[in-house]
Order: C-alpha cells, then structure tokens, then sequence
C-alpha cells in the first residue's frame, strides 16, 4: 500500500466513526447524518442533542472568506445549535475543532481536495442555502471554526470559540 492511501485511511478512522459524501460539490446541504450516539467525545466536546439545544447561534459565510460572528463565546456544559448560512456564490463549510486539529485537516485538505466525510462538527453548505451543527460543549478552551475548502481556511476564513 502506497503512503499516501495509508495515510487517507488513517486519517478517515481517526476523524470519522462512519464516512459519507461530503465535501466537492454535491447537491445536499446539510449538519451531519449522525445521532448523538454516533459521536465519541472530543477536545472539543461532543455531539448535541437537538432536543437540549441551549441556545441558536447564526453564523454567516461569504465569498469575502469570513464569517460573521468570528468571535463566539459559550458557556461549558452548553448545547448550541448553529445554523449556518452560505451568502456566497460557492461551496463553504463551517468545521468545529481545536486549532491543531483545523490546522492538520487544511493542510490534508490541500493535499487531497476530494477527500469525502461527513462528521457532526461539520455543516457543508452550497451557495445561497443554510446548514446546522448541534454541538455541546464539555470542555473549556479556545477551539476553532473554519472553511477548509481548499484555499478559503488560508484566506482567513477561521473563527474562535471560547468555552468558559
């Protein structure tokens, strides 16, 4: 087996405890497949329940490679759901982790732009349409969001969110 494919299977079992289609153009716009039950505990928390949703939060992405809040704070122990809405003319994505963590998938993303997987701390959003993310957050620490579509995360399209 070629490095490269032990290295995308590696990556695929550490991120992921089921792969779906998600990233490049497909016709859906949506959160994540998975239940609650489906998601181990991160750094960063775990997956929401839908039915414990503290509060909503709004979060716009644009063609600019901005998101608007940048800055979130979260009480721990908070069920938050985001919705995430696409105001641009292109596929964005809002991706939930420690700022490690982001950093290492850009750069897998750059190396392997097709790389296809759907988590719960992932909205894929086409252009014009809206996704959500229903997280809960354990731990405190500062953890980031961004769009790690090939190009957008190095434009600057990264958030913070601040667990207290």
């Amino acid at each position: 087996m070629n490095k490269a494919l032990i290295l995308l299977l590696a990556l695929s079992a550490a991120l992921s405890p089921g792969m779906a289609a998600a990233h490049g153009d497909t016709p859906e716009t949506r959160a994540s497949s998975h239940s609650p039950a489906d998601g181990a505990e991160t750094p960063f928390g775990r997956p929401g329940d839908a039915r414990r949703i503290s509060r909503v939060v709004r979060i716009q992405m644009s063609d600019s490679m901005r998101f608007t809040p940048r800055d979130i704070e979260i009480r721990r122990g908070e069920t938050v759901k985001f919705v995430v809405a696409n105001g641009g003319k292109v596929l964005h994505e809002m991706v939930i982790g420690t700022p490690e963590g982001i950093k290492e998938h850009a750069t897998l993303m750059k190396k392997y732009p097709n790389m296809e997987h759907d988590e719960p701390s992932m909205a894929h959003v086409q252009p014009g349409k809206s996704g959500a993310i229903v997280w809960r957050f354990t731990r405190t620490g500062t953890f980031q969001f961004a769009c790690l579509m090939p190009g957008h995360f190095e434009a600057g399209m990264v958030g913070n969110i601040v667990v207290r």
